[in-house]
């Protein structure tokens, strides 16, 4: 069953199959009479069958075990920011802390606020508030429900409140991605002002081009959780974003390429393993349903697919480096997470694990390919978000059944080219009104004292107390 497949309505339809299923061994909805032995019905009969045929009318048993369900999953999207955040610092140096954890910290903060102010709205406007035909539409601003905090013909399988959150807890990956691409050199300002631009206004507006029911959506693109439409859209603005800032002062130097350490790979290992937790949510959420079938296939296949990542990573990182690498084998983890997201819900097992397979050898060559041409990426968020979300992606249309590579490959193009373009512009114009990049000595200093006037580690740096 697909995550987001063909719109709000969709989903309704999943939920009132699901009220039909038996749970813990008792009947959560009412069971269909032998036609043969069946009584004819009466006129109240009538009545109360067309009553249940309503979208809203699941059983009060399964509409709690799903809204508890999608509640606990947004629990688990929402550890991944500290899973990102624990990552993204382990992987560049003690002096930048301070300033990357901070910003770890707003960007979920704006996503939510973004994303109840326009961005749920953006990204389902709903059949009526299409403005482009199917290329751009604004269900208004503001978030609102009846009294009783459910939408009947929206959604009848949990509250409105627990989908704003949920898809809200998306929303703000798409800039965290970006924070991994360009960190040690960007200013806090500059990253905030387009952080908040691109989760506003960019994730929801192509995102509504599948999951909002939009025209990718009626060619019958598919992408379960996200692959494209949270981690390549992230990507494509993390690449555009470490091309025009710059790579880091020592980086490449006389034609050569300089390592620049992380300073806490212990830090990395909690990161990667709560981003692999959170993405039970991620995946096992996006079903939709509380449906016990459903719900566990995902979360095999995506346990699956970030075990081969990381076996295909310490293969690729061995063989070509002479010597297996923590953080490859790290990145081939979340390289097989990102990759089975845009089919966790259709793939077999056995390809699940070719697709995460092939993830961690992608990410190995990619983290190498992109110093080969000068692309400071700290932590690899380009090649683990967008080469291993295209990966899953087109991964879809060889595996899924009844899935189109070539609209699949439509989808990454038209994805590619909206998200490239607005990063550009967006970037573009906050470069020439207040700059990207921090001063050299700012940089060497590091930022956390001249962005934010503190250290993550004042008793082994006291930088402040000289």
């Amino acid at each position: 069953m697909s995550g987001r497949e063909g719109w709000r309505v969709g989903k309704v339809r999943c939920v009132a199959l699901a009220a039909m299923l038996p749970v813990f061994g008792w009947s959560l909805g009412a069971r269909a009479q032998d036609p043969a032995t069946a009584p004819e019905p009466s006129v109240a009969a009538v009545s109360e069958a067309a009553e249940a045929e309503k979208p809203a009318e699941v059983s009060v048993e399964m509409f709690t075990v799903n809204n508890t369900w999608m509640m606990v999953a947004t629990f688990l999207v929402f550890i991944m920011h500290l899973g990102f955040a624990t990552v993204e610092t382990g992987l560049n140096r003690a002096k930048n802390a301070t300033n990357i954890l901070f910003k770890n910290t707003m960007i979920p903060a704006i996503g939510l606020l973004t994303y109840a102010l326009l961005g749920f709205n953006l990204m389902y406007p709903g059949d009526g508030n299409w403005i482009l035909g199917k290329f751009l539409g604004f269900g208004g601003f503001g978030i609102s429900t009846d009294e009783a905090g459910v939408t009947s013909a929206y959604n009848a399988g949990y509250t409105y409140w627990t989908d704003f959150l949920f898809q809200g807890m998306f929303a703000a990956t798409a800039a965290t991605i970006v924070s991994g691409a360009v960190c040690e050199r960007i200013k806090l300002k500059s990253f905030l002002v387009f952080s908040t631009l691109y989760v506003a206004l960019v994730y929801p507006w192509v995102g509504s081009w599948k999951w909002g029911g939009g025209w990718l959506n009626d060619m019958g693109f598919h992408d379960f959780a996200g692959s494209t439409l949270v981690h390549s859209v992230g990507g494509w603005a993390a690449l555009v974003g470490a091309i025009m800032v710059g790579p880091r002062l020592g980086k490449y130097a006389n034609g050569a390429v300089r390592p620049i350490m992380g300073h806490n790979l212990p830090l990395v290992v909690i990161g990667v393993f709560l981003l692999w937790l959170g993405w039970f949510g991620f995946n096992g959420g996006s079903v939709l349903t509380a449906e016990a079938g459903s719900v566990s296939f995902v979360l095999v296949t995506t346990s699956l697919a970030a075990s081969a990542g990381a076996v295909g990573a310490m293969l690729t990182s061995w063989f070509v480096q002479k010597k297996p690498d923590l953080t490859m084998v790290l990145n081939g983890v979340l390289a097989g997470l990102v990759g089975i997201t845009a089919g966790a819900d259709v793939v077999s097992v056995p390809a699940s694990v070719i697709i995460g397979l092939v993830a961690g050898v992608l990410v190995v060559l990619s983290v190498l390919g992109m110093d080969r041409i000068r692309v400071d990426d700290p932590v690899g968020a380009v090649s683990v978000h967008l080469v291993c979300g295209v990966w899953g992606t087109l991964a879809v249309g060889i595996w899924g059944e009844g899935k189109s590579f070539t609209v699949q490959l439509l989808g990454v193009a038209a994805y590619a080219v909206a998200c490239v373009v607005a990063a550009l512009a967006l970037f573009g114009i906050v470069k020439a009104i207040m700059g990207l990049r921090v001063s050299k000595e700012e940089e060497v200093l590091g930022l956390d004292v001249g962005e934010h006037g503190m250290e993550a580690y004042p008793d082994f740096q006291g930088f402040l107390t000289k």
